[in-house]
């Protein structure tokens, strides 16, 4: 993108509608929502990755007149269809296709990569987009180890590409009042901060025999640098979370949203230590690897943050099926989607005897907007400016979080208490650092 063609965007104006569920937005609005923006003046779009959250942020930074989708890269033929057909219904000309993300790096005419894949695939391409010379927007978690997080953050460090991860609730306007909250002091000293993620709607992942990839799917592309196995549909699309080749379970899906929220409310970086209790207790046996239940505690000098996930049930703390608590001396915030509230703390005047509450009662304030219209809104101004301090969820906060949330897997993984050695970077255990590096296959070679 030219100089000119800079100077001219970041004084252009936004058209984005910021109320909704992104995930669910119907792509023929958008032609109700799009202006008509000059060629020279529009910020192209490629899209690695097109099935899952890809498509959502896609959708989402397409309710921005000046972005334009080029070209989409998939390697699910079908998967490139159906979403060309989606973005014909709001009158957006097919973009050039591609199953090999490397010719869409190639491509002149991109400015701006959306990498949606899945997390095994997320340091080769976003490094690989920066020596593109592109602007990125990488969903989370940033990749599916501590080594990869490692090169990924020293790589966007040492470039000068807009980098925004695809953490939203860091533009959630009640997220932020809510952190607003614990800051102030006003929860008096917090001693625990919980985050957990009950999933009610998880069902056992059934059991199928391996078969052939199906047609119009460029397998060996699907895996990449993950270990060579024959092609199941378990392992394929969606799934793809439970198995450790791919991803980290649940720590690291719904996990790095609010494990972020909590080290963000506690100015939290990497705790000296952490252990890790559970296993496949819903599901034992299913085809899943990750475990369906867990809990992981994180050790701080004057605080723990406990993370808790269990799958097949929605009852979780505070009667929410997913959320963030600060528990403190005065009080107790509590923060989900849905809002947030605080609960105050009573003096003890005897048992049987009603306390005197330490501080007011706040009831729930509700979300309002869209989280994710906000962050790629955000992310496009930054684009515009060349300002990375602009970001709301730069790589140093998607690195942090994926950090931590991969250490609470290492723990569960060697069943122990395991010590981080802040200097060293590193855990003092042998065996625990050997599962922080990652294990390239089928040829394919870690960044330098």
């Amino acid at each position: 993108m030219s100089r000119s063609r800079r100077k001219f965007l970041k004084h252009s104006s936004l058209a984005i509608m910021g109320t909704g569920a992104s995930f669910l937005f119907p792509t023929e609005l958008l032609a109700v929502l799009r202006k008509k923006v000059g060629p020279n003046d529009r910020i192209n779009v490629g899209l690695i990755g097109c099935n899952g959250m890809g498509f959502s942020d896609l959708v989402s930074l397409l309710k921005i007149s000046e972005v334009s989708v080029v070209a989409l890269c998939d390697v699910d033929k079908k998967v490139l269809e159906r979403r060309t057909a989606e973005l014909e219904k709001a009158g957006i000309k097919k973009p050039k296709w591609y199953n090999d993300y490397r010719k869409l790096l190639e491509n002149k005419d991109i400015d701006v990569v959306v990498i949606g894949t899945p997390d095994h695939w997320h340091c080769l391409q976003l490094t690989d987009a920066i020596k593109a010379g592109k602007d990125v927007y990488c969903e989370k978690p940033i990749a599916n180890s501590i080594q990869e997080c490692n090169l990924m953050f020293n790589a966007v460090n040492a470039s000068d590409r807009m980098v925004q991860i695809g953490q939203w609730q860091r533009s959630q306007p009640h997220f932020v009042d809510a952190i607003n909250f614990v800051h102030s002091g006003q929860l008096g000293e917090i001693r625990l901060a919980k985050a957990w993620a009950y999933q009610g709607w998880m069902k056992p992942v059934p059991i199928l025999a391996d078969t052939a990839s199906p047609e119009g799917v460029d397998y060996a592309m699907w895996l990449g640098p993950a270990p060579m196995r024959p092609f199941n549909q378990n392992r394929f699309h969606f799934n793809f979370r439970w198995f450790w080749d791919y991803a980290g379970g649940l720590m690291t899906d719904w996990g790095v949203h609010l494990i972020d929220y909590a080290l963000y409310g506690m100015k939290a970086g990497t705790p000296k230590s952490v252990m890790a209790i559970g296993g496949k207790f819903a599901y034992p046996e299913d085809a899943s690897e990750t475990p369906d239940t867990l809990q992981t505690v994180f050790e701080y000098d004057d605080f723990s943050i406990l993370w808790e996930h269990a799958t097949g049930i929605d009852g979780g703390n505070y009667g929410r099926n997913h959320g963030i608590a600060f528990i403190g001396n005065n009080g107790t915030l509590v923060l989900d989607r849905g809002g947030w509230e605080v609960i105050p703390e009573k003096e003890f005047q005897g048992w049987g005897k009603d306390g005197i509450p330490k501080m007011e009662r706040l009831p729930i304030q509700q979300n309002k907007g869209s989280g994710l219209d906000l962050h790629t809104v955000n992310f496009i101004e930054a684009v515009k400016s060349r300002d990375a301090s602009q970001l709301n969820a730069p790589i140093k906060v998607g690195y942090e979080t994926a950090l931590v949330s991969h250490m609470g897997n290492v723990a569960y993984k060697t069943g122990n208490r395991v010590y981080w050695d802040q200097e060293k970077g590193k855990f003092t255990d042998a065996a625990a650092n050997k599962i922080t590096e990652a294990s390239y296959h089928n040829g394919w070679e870690l960044p330098k």
